[in-house]
């Protein structure tokens, strides 16, 4: 199954499919909402990064810990989502909180789910109609089916015996200590590799094709395990999508980076 839908191809398809519309700003939490309300895709409905797609911050566990199971499988039912609903996701900030919806479905057992290629501003570009209104609520009858290999934590990562390759997916001077805006410490865990999340997208949002996606793993070594982290769990959904167009099982640490340096460093 296609991991994207384009443009035309949803045109086609409203009516038939649950779209959620993903935007967010981490430094102005209120803005995708506001943006959601002054127009979005027909019959889209709107999934907040901190209310919907992660549960409350706690000492531990990350600036964005995954959602609590049964309050994210409450919200889908009220979208009108059932077992074999197809669900289309997108964002305007190169895929990172549709990516983040993309996979978190998919953790919770949801398969039937595809994220809008070059997201709301291709849909926009392009001409389309805009809503203002939300839609009405509905009851599906989604259940989640966590699949749980699909994430190590920071207890798995220290006892690991050499099987692990950790993929930082932040930016370069992120993953090199150099600055952290967001997080009290700056720095990587040890042993990570760096391959930033942008890379897998070109400057419009689109998803770039699957040889360069491929050409941007030539690199990882054979017979290891890739975990997959960046700051929260959010970008690094992108890179665990790429990864996946490219032939290449990986798993997520959700806490992530923010998790990990939430710790007494030793």
């Amino acid at each position: 199954m296609s991991h994207f839908i384009s443009v035309a191809e949803l045109q086609n398809q409203l009516g038939k499919v649950v779209v959620f519309d993903c935007r967010f700003n981490l430094a102005n939490k209120s803005q995708g909402y506001e943006q959601y309300r002054s127009g979005h895709i027909p019959g889209a409905y709107y999934l907040d990064l901190e209310k919907d797609l992660s549960s409350p911050v706690t000492q531990h566990g990350g600036r964005h810990p995954l959602p609590e199971v049964e309050i994210f499988a409450k919200k889908m039912r009220a979208c009108g989502v059932n077992q074999q609903t197809r669900i289309v996701v997108y964002d305007d900030s190169r895929m990172a909180y549709a990516a983040r919806t993309w996979w978190l479905l998919r953790y919770f057992g949801h398969t039937q789910i595809v994220i809008l290629d070059g997201g709301f501003s291709a849909w926009a570009t392009a001409g389309n109609q805009l809503d203002r209104r939300e839609p009405a609520l509905k009851s599906g009858n989604f259940k989640a089916n966590i699949q749980p290999d699909q994430i190590l934590n920071r207890d798995d990562i220290l006892q690991d015996n050499g099987k692990l390759l950790l993929i930082d997916s932040r930016e370069a001077k992120r993953y090199r200590g150099e600055e952290e805006p967001i997080d009290p410490v700056a720095g990587h865990i040890p042993g990570a590799v760096n391959y930033f999340w942008q890379e897998a997208t070109n400057e419009q949002g689109f998803i770039k094709p699957a040889n360069e996606q491929q050409a941007r793993w030539k690199d990882l070594p054979q017979q290891k395990e890739f975990l997959v982290y960046c700051g929260s769990g959010v970008t690094a959904c992108v890179n665990l999508l790429s990864l996946e167009l490219s032939g290449i099982d990986a798993k997520l640490y959700p806490g992530s980076w923010s998790d990990w340096c939430s710790y007494p460093q030793t």
